[in-house]
């Protein structure tokens, strides 16, 4: 359940438009749903401010069908990471607006119907990054941020980065992703004033041992706004980067107070 449709659902109780009976079997299942197999933690967004999502890796469709229709059906946005398309199948028989995203191997069951103020700018080095870029570049757009794509501007040549430096500037938190040697986030961290995530990816030849070159490479930046997540960990940089982007943007510009 969303802060949000809590707050709405005890203003209906205290309006009488709901009855405590109808509130209480609303709360029912927080803080969380056993499912058996599963603990759907409902009660995430209130803690954190984002529902739980899904990490369908080793998971069966069916399992992962199911946690995604409870979330779902709380009225949270719900979000499944390395999904393949027989997971997506099983969803869309339980959640008929669920979206398959090829790229990033995610599921969608709902996004938000207008984004949050915080700009986040996704960078990817190369078309092979680019899997790991849209599950980043997705996460970030479930979770409210307006989202900016810039691909293929790896170091290799720099030019097609320099030539979007002027719109990458515009973000409030910048995503980097990148194999081989890793090299990128601190070229862009030297470049703009906001923090940049950096997310190794699993690319490159023998050497680059499945993306632990570039994880070396990226935490030993001199550029030192540049912070680093796990190997192909789109996700977490999703999730830090929209956190990061809208609270900055809430405290540059503060909501206007509605006159009492």
């Amino acid at each position: 359940m969303q802060r949000s449709a809590l707050v709405d659902l005890l203003r209906k109780v205290a309006a009488s438009e709901h009855t405590p009976e109808e509130a209480a079997e609303r709360l029912a299942c927080l803080p969380f749903e056993d499912l058996g197999f599963a603990k759907v933690d409902h009660h995430r967004s209130l803690r954190s401010g984002q529902p739980e999502v899904v990490f369908a890796a080793g998971k069966t469709p069916e399992q992962t069908a199911v946690i995604l229709s409870r979330i779902y059906a709380s009225g949270a946005i719900a979000l499944a990471t390395r999904a393949d398309i027989a997971h997506f199948q099983a969803t869309r028989e339980r959640v008929p607006d669920a979206e398959w995203h090829a790229v990033a191997r995610c599921i969608t069951c709902r996004m938000p119907s207008v984004p949050g103020p915080g700009r986040v700018a996704v960078v990817c080095a190369g078309t092979s990054d680019l899997p790991v870029a849209e599950e980043a570049a997705l996460t970030a757009q479930c979770f409210g941020a307006r989202v900016t794509r810039f691909t293929d501007v790896g170091v290799a040549g720099l030019h097609r980065l320099l030539a979007e430096l002027t719109s990458i500037r515009e973000a409030d938190a910048v995503i980097v992703c990148a194999g081989m040697e890793g090299a990128l986030p601190s070229v862009v961290g030297g470049l703009v004033q906001v923090p940049v995530i950096a997310v190794p990816t699993s690319v490159g030849y023998g050497a680059a041992f499945d993306g632990v070159a570039a994880l070396l490479g990226m935490l030993n930046s001199c550029s030192p706004n540049v912070t680093v997540v796990n190997i192909d960990n789109g996700f977490g940089a999703g999730y830090v980067a929209t956190l990061y982007a809208n609270r900055r943007q809430s405290e540059i510009e503060p909501p206007q107070q509605t006159p009492p």
